[in-house]
């Protein structure tokens, strides 16, 4: 599995590279994306995507799944060159269509992840953030979602849906290792959660989480597969017994 990821590391890093040279060679704009958080975050320490001449962009400010663009020297970055397009899908509030409803029926009609950015949901409207080439498809072809009717069309209009709903949770935990914070989130033993860590089931602020007794922050982020996705929002007070107390929130 080790392979696995670092071969996929390897790619990446070939991939922002030739960007970043076609963009000086070839004197125009070169996109890779969209990335996860994951990879954005891998992306943005290699040294060709640093600089004046490169940016990170998903359709807006905040978004988790980006491109990233490199520009050639006489160019500056501008997230109006980005092949992003931005799409409205309207349906009726009584509906309450989430991200998984969106993402699942579409992924079912044949559209590849990669070309998807953020989907971001409220009552009666969804913001989808795409690729430019695939933005008429979706508006002509896409007529329901989660078994209900939808109208795509291109545009947004602001203020955009919250990115994120949450659902709190809180636990008491011997301590704030991984493999504690692991098992109150997900509602699992400690010895489960020590095992999915090991098995690389867990990211912590979106990097491969290896070792359960880790040390986990005040706002880290965990992702543990086929669970979902936590953040930490506080650790303590310390109880009478010497146990931690947990406030956290699962995105949902």
């Amino acid at each position: 599995m080790g392979d696995r990821f670092s071969g996929q590391a390897g790619l990446l890093e070939a991939r922002i590279a030739d960007a970043a040279r076609l963009a000086r060679t070839g004197r125009r704009p070169c996109f890779v994306g969209f990335l996860d958080e994951s990879e954005a975050k891998r992306a943005a320490r290699l040294p060709a995507a640093r600089g004046d001449h490169a940016l990170f962009w998903g359709g807006c400010a905040g978004a988790e799944r980006v491109f990233f663009g490199a520009f050639p020297d006489f160019l500056a970055p501008d997230p109006g060159d980005f092949p992003v397009a931005a799409l409205t899908a309207s349906f009726r509030p009584q509906d309450r269509l989430t991200h998984r409803d969106f993402l699942g029926a579409l992924l079912h009609a044949g559209v590849d992840r990669a070309s998807l950015g953020d989907i971001l949901t409220e009552e009666g409207r969804a913001v989808i953030f795409c690729r430019r080439e695939i933005s008429r498809f979706l508006c002509s072809q896409t007529e329901k979602v989660g078994g209900v009717g939808v109208r795509i069309s291109e545009g947004v209009r602001e203020p955009l849906p919250a990115a994120h709903h949450f659902a709190d949770f809180s636990a008491v935990v011997a301590s704030a290792r991984l493999d504690c914070l692991v098992a109150a989130a997900v509602g699992t033993g400690r010895g489960k959660a020590a095992e999915m860590i090991r098995s690389q089931l867990v990211e912590r602020n979106h990097e491969a989480a290896l070792s359960p007794s880790a040390c986990v922050r005040e706002g880290d982020v965990l992702s543990v597969r086929g669970e979902g996705r936590f953040v930490i929002d506080r650790l303590g007070p310390v109880t009478k017994k010497g146990r931690l107390g947990v406030k956290g929130r699962k995105y949902i």
